[in-house]
């Protein structure tokens, strides 16, 4: 049967003796319902708001008709719901439910001022557009570019929302140090081909607190991975420890980041750190014994062996000192492994074994939040502008919607099934819901879908969300 379709009408495969037909003229119908719930977290969090906060508006007031803090919050909840172009917010500013998230007042859009926006409560492409390539200062005789985000600020406000979710001061933090390719396919500004991952990319810059975002600093791909680490460090102690003065700061972090001016560092600020350390001649020879007793374990019993050993090392002219070093010596089935850690943290309270498989490889749980942030779910990786700085900006705003959905997970999903779950599965089970939005003057009518397979799980949801204490 030849398939017909055009902007009227979709003809698909019959049911038995019944035409099956379908048209785009359902009317305020959504498919993002549960964005709801990340309206209610934003009531308890206020993350968007204080985002918004980082803004400059140099426009016109009179001529405004969206505001920053609505062009921010549509942006933010257009990637936590999966929308990651500009391009989607043409079609999109006709979403109610959007609407209803960015707080406009009119969701419906109909007391637009010009008759050609009418029905579209929300800004276009172009309007957002304008908050990535705004430059840092505005020049009095620009027209379109007037709303300038200060960045400083962003780095503060990501710390700051990390403090916020704590009701109380914890007794030890440890802050874990990666970067990650960022793959190029244009002549982007700072663009450079890595040898290592293979491609033109940058190399962003993370550092995280269990779930918490607190940097995510974009850069060039021809630097040390370790460059600016230090100073990013340093910020967000200081920032920590002015809340939290009596708080414990490990640092954790792989070989790229087992620098002397960092280590030296938080020596001298009475702060711990847990480093791999990339391995040479002189550190295999140190376990040359312990490599032996592996290979032998694994020849009796056919299982990877490890076998661990400590001692004092320091480099030839690099390091200041003599530092303590955690080896393990491991045989696998395609031979010898041997790895290696720096630290600062006494035998005493972590012996060998426990500091490298417990404290140390924990940091691989980063590596998850860095991909949820990515291609898993929010799309941190679409840094397909011109500029460094306006992709930096869109690197903010993926953060943010990261910043948002964790949120959710930390306050809804608590005990229940998705406790545990990544952005993208939180996304399709509780943000794409089917509701039919009906508009009047008292109130706004969410009809979900009936068949809506997670009913009691958004209940549980819900519920734990209300409970929890508004923003002042």
């Amino acid at each position: 049967m030849r398939t017909e379709c055009n902007q009227e009408s979709f003809r698909f495969h019959p049911l038995a003796s019944r035409e099956v037909r379908g048209r785009f003229d359902g009317g305020a119908i959504t498919s993002d319902a549960g964005g709801l719930l990340l309206r209610e977290v934003e009531k308890r969090t206020g993350i968007v708001a204080q985002f918004a906060a980082c803004f400059r508006d140099h426009r016109d007031p009179a001529r405004i008709e969206h505001t920053v803090e609505e062009l921010v919050a549509q942006r933010v909840y257009g990637l936590a719901l999966g929308y990651e172009d500009l391009n989607d917010h043409d079609q999109l500013r006709r979403e109610p439910l959007l609407a209803v998230l960015v707080e406009k007042a009119d969701p419906s859009g109909d007391e637009r001022r010009r008759e050609r926006d009418q029905g579209q409560a929300l800004a276009g492409k172009s309007t957002l557009n304008r908050l990535e390539l705004t430059g840092t200062e505005v020049r009095e005789d620009e027209r379109y570019k007037k709303i300038a985000l200060d960045e400083a600020a962003v780095d503060r406000m990501l710390v700051e929302v990390f403090l916020q979710a704590h009701r109380e001061a914890p007794k030890e933090i440890i802050l874990d140090l990666d970067c990650t390719d960022d793959p190029l396919h244009g002549e982007q500004e700072g663009r450079f081909f890595h040898g290592y991952y293979g491609h033109y990319c940058y190399l962003p810059l993370y550092i995280f607190c269990g779930e918490h975002l607190l940097c995510a600093r974009l850069r060039p791909a021809n630097i040390d991975p370790a460059a600016g680490s230090l100073e990013e460090v340093a910020r967000i102690v200081a920032q920590i420890r002015a809340a939290w003065p009596e708080v414990r700061i490990i640092v954790r972090g792989d070989s790229g980041f087992c620098r002397e001016e960092l280590m030296a560092w938080c020596e001298r600020e009475g702060i711990d750190y847990v480093l791999g350390l990339a391995k040479n001649q002189r550190l295999k020879a140190e376990i040359g014994t312990e490599l032996e007793q592996a290979a032998e374990q694994y020849r009796q019993t056919g299982r990877a062996a490890r076998v661990f050993k400590e001692f004092e090392y320091q480099t030839r002219e690099s390091w200041s000192r003599a530092r303590r070093v955690i080896a393990k010596a491991e045989h696998l089935e395609k031979g010898t492994n041997p790895r290696f850690v720096v630290t600062s943290l006494g035998a005493a309270e972590w012996e060998a074994p426990r500091l490298y498989e417990q404290l140390y490889c924990a940091r691989g749980e980063m590596e998850n939040r860095i991909k949820e942030s990515r291609r898993a779910g929010l799309f941190a990786d679409r840094t397909s502008t011109a500029f460094l700085r306006s992709n930096q900006i869109r690197l903010y705003f993926s953060s943010l919607a990261y910043l948002l959905l964790q949120a959710l997970r930390r306050l809804g999903l608590k005990g229940t099934e998705l406790a545990q779950a990544q952005c993208a599965t939180m996304r399709l089970k509780l943000l794409k819901i089917g509701a039919l939005i009906r508009i009047t003057v008292p109130r706004v009518w969410v009809s979900l879908a009936g068949g809506y397979p997670y009913v009691d799980l958004f209940q549980q949801v819900y519920a734990q969300l209300r409970a929890a204490p508004l923003r002042c």
